[in-house]
């Protein structure tokens, strides 16, 4: 039986487990390092147990009743998630315990559930996916005031409260430390890189081109502020103007947005053109990814956009992929040589981007190859992981300096297990505080 390095819950709201990519390659590798790990999470229609046991992580779901629209909408969603949380948080604490709380944003509200618990020892991880004031200019452009001042606020207590805050870029990094306050040794840059386990390149399936000479693929959920209705104009300009009829496009992935793409399709008579496959199997995903010519990323430029890391663009390169996308910061870091980059926003010069390379094999091929390098060389999960664990040995050995307040139950009820200190802990030693001292350093 493996000693148990500590143990964490992980609360994510967008997303359930293992939907979410990022979270589930996280929540496996501090299993795989001796943690006890805990998630809680929303339910989809594909995850709706509400208690699972997945490759030894035990996963909480609570429904989530409707679909936030608007930005009260929004409001809403946030405070029914979080008291579901908070009780489920309760359970965890109960049946499995947990010394650690490793919040996933958006939104910036749990580092209040985090403070609950501090007074026992739990230390806070804040796991910094997405910039939220940014996100909520992206989708909701004219709006200001109240709700912009409040998700910066927000932002910066939860910044604040973190005893370790995961960046997923330096970008996010640069935030951490400007906006949030951070000191250098406080933050980590831990992408997402593509898992190698889970992605593998199969023999391309010309039945997927629908009869067409060239596949165009685009993967991802399908929210307001990803820009698929541009490619959507895009690929009318690409059929309509340049009578282009030798590609065909396959958009993968669900979303709030999804429906809305699907009608917007139709009233722009794209026809058998473009073809929604929804959320699908990794194999499938697998097939789709390996016989596409040309992948694309429409996010269009915001404030959000431009500092974020698109998962989907490495995993475009895994299959060896070329890429069109819009100029944006974070897409030339990940990307590099392995795409072109588009005057951002320009639907039309998008368009004939995605003809040019459909026409050129040997430049496709020349990008995809760099691009396969680069990801396996640079950017895969196993580079995020050392980094994941370096953050997290480092919250494990300062939480050994201060002693875990011991909680003395008042009735019958069993002491909740994440206000014990774990009984397999081993004792520290110098050599152990000298590792823990090189660890903090920034990744």
């Amino acid at each position: 039986m493996r000693a148990s390095a500590g143990s964490v819950l992980i609360i994510v709201q967008n997303l359930p487990v293992p939907l979410d990519r990022r979270v589930w390659l996280e929540a496996k590798s501090l299993h795989k390092a001796g943690y006890r790990v805990t998630v809680i999470c929303r339910k989809s229609a594909e995850f709706f147990r509400s208690t699972e046991m997945i490759e030894g992580i035990a996963v909480y779901r609570y429904p989530m009743p409707f679909e936030a629209r608007g930005a009260l909408g929004y409001v809403g969603e946030f405070f029914y998630a979080w008291m579901a949380t908070a009780l489920l948080s309760l359970r965890a604490c109960f049946s499995r315990g947990f010394q650690i709380i490793h919040a996933c944003n958006p939104p910036d509200t749990y580092f209040l559930l985090a403070l609950l618990y501090r007074p026992f020892g739990v230390r806070f991880v804040f796991d910094h996916h997405d910039l939220s004031p940014e996100m909520f200019m992206a989708k909701f452009p004219n709006k200001r005031g109240f709700f912009l001042r409040a998700l910066y606020r927000l932002e910066k207590w939860t910044l604040a409260s973190a005893d370790v805050v995961l960046s997923t870029n330096f970008s996010y990094r640069q935030v951490a430390l400007e906006r949030g306050g951070k000191t250098p040794h406080e933050v980590f840059v831990v992408r997402t890189g593509p898992d190698l386990q889970r992605l593998r390149p199969r023999a391309p399936q010309p039945a997927l081109k629908r009869g067409r000479p060239f596949l165009a693929a685009y993967l991802g959920e399908m929210c307001p502020q990803d820009g698929v209705d541009r490619l959507l104009q895009a690929i009318h300009y690409l059929v309509h103007q340049l009578q282009r009829r030798d590609i065909s496009f396959v958009l993968v992935g669900g979303g709030p947005a999804q429906p809305e793409m699907v009608a917007l399709s139709k009233r722009l008579d794209l026809g058998d053109f473009v073809h929604f496959t929804g959320r699908v199997p990794d194999a499938e995903l697998c097939e789709i990814l390996s016989t596409a010519d040309v992948c694309v990323d429409p996010d269009p430029y915001t404030a959000w956009a431009d500092s974020s890391t698109m998962n989907k663009i490495m995993e475009y390169m895994v299959f060896a992929k070329p890429i069109v996308a819009f100029d944006l910061t974070e897409h030339r870091f990940s990307a590099q040589e392995a795409a072109v980059y588009v005057q951002p926003n320009d639907v039309q010069k998008f368009a004939e981007a995605v003809a040019q390379l459909v026409d050129d094999e040997k430049q496709r091929l020349r990008m995809g190859r760099l691009g396969h390098q680069r990801v396996l060389s640079q950017l895969t999960w196993e580079y995020g992981r050392r980094n994941l664990l370096r953050a997290y040995r480092q919250v494990m050995a300062d939480q050994a300096k201060q002693p875990i307040r011991k909680h003395r139950p008042t009735s019958d009820l069993p002491a909740p297990a994440c206000l014990h200190e774990p009984t397999n802990r081993r004792p520290r030693s110098s050599v152990g505080v000298v590792e823990a001292a090189k660890d903090r350093q920034v990744a």
